[in-house]
């Protein structure tokens, strides 16, 4: 599902150049749950921009799915952004005066579905998610977590090959965040594939494998127990 080689990622600041990937690595199977953990600094967020077609590499290669990213267009990233790739972040980022379906609904109507199909993706999302009850619900009448998680059930509502996750537990407590990563597993479960930022290594490890970053390189590749 997805192939990194030689990946590397500068940014120049007051005339100096600053390297935060220096030649990584990897390869994703379909279906897998990868976590990417480390310390503040070491590149984890920047690597997945670049997965994530939110930014350009300097260099190496992208393969998602059998097609070099690197070699698309502008509009063809943004294409594959909006129909193949789902992004759940921090910050849930809910439209407050939309309910939680409706947050879910403007992103798949604005993709083309009939009004019919897209109620019908965002309540099968809700439901993957464990708020079918909460279809009608603005935002600040729902818990940190159940925010999380409706931004989740948005990410999945055009069912994307890869989901991509940033620090998704980062403003959420302890009992909230379990919640959070028990959505990832059952949806990794039913077949989703997951790429997980966190500086949480007791999350991390809830994954089937997890990349340890270190100073813009892989220093270690581990596979859990799942496996």
């Amino acid at each position: 599902m997805i192939t990194v080689t030689n990946l590397k990622k500068s940014y120049r600041t007051a005339g100096e150049e600053y390297p935060v990937l220096k030649g990584i690595s990897f390869e994703v199977e379909k279906g897998e749950f990868v976590s990417i953990t480390g310390r503040s600094g070491s590149g984890k967020s920047t690597l997945l921009y670049q997965l994530g077609l939110l930014d350009y590499p300097n260099s190496g290669s992208i393969i998602l799915d059998e097609v070099d990213v690197i070699k698309l267009s502008p509009k063809e990233r943004t294409t594959m952004r909006l129909t193949e790739l789902g992004y759940v972040f921090q910050d849930y980022a809910l439209l407050p005066s939309l309910t939680a379906i409706e947050n879910i609904l403007v992103p798949l109507l604005m993709l083309g579905y009939s009004k019919k199909e897209a109620k019908k993706k965002a309540l099968t999302a809700l439901e993957m998610v464990g708020l079918r009850d909460k279809e009608e619900n603005l935002p600040s009448q729902l818990s940190g977590g159940e925010q999380q998680r409706v931004s989740i059930a948005r990410a999945i509502g055009h069912e994307p090959k890869i989901l991509f996750a940033d620090e998704p537990t980062a403003n959420l407590d302890t009992e909230t965040s379990k919640v959070v990563l028990d959505t990832f597993q059952n949806l990794n479960n039913e077949g989703q594939t997951i790429i997980m930022v966190t500086h949480e290594k007791e999350y991390a490890i809830l994954a089937d494998k997890v990349f340890t970053l270190s100073d813009g390189v892989i220093e270690s590749v581990h596979r859990t127990k799942k496996n």
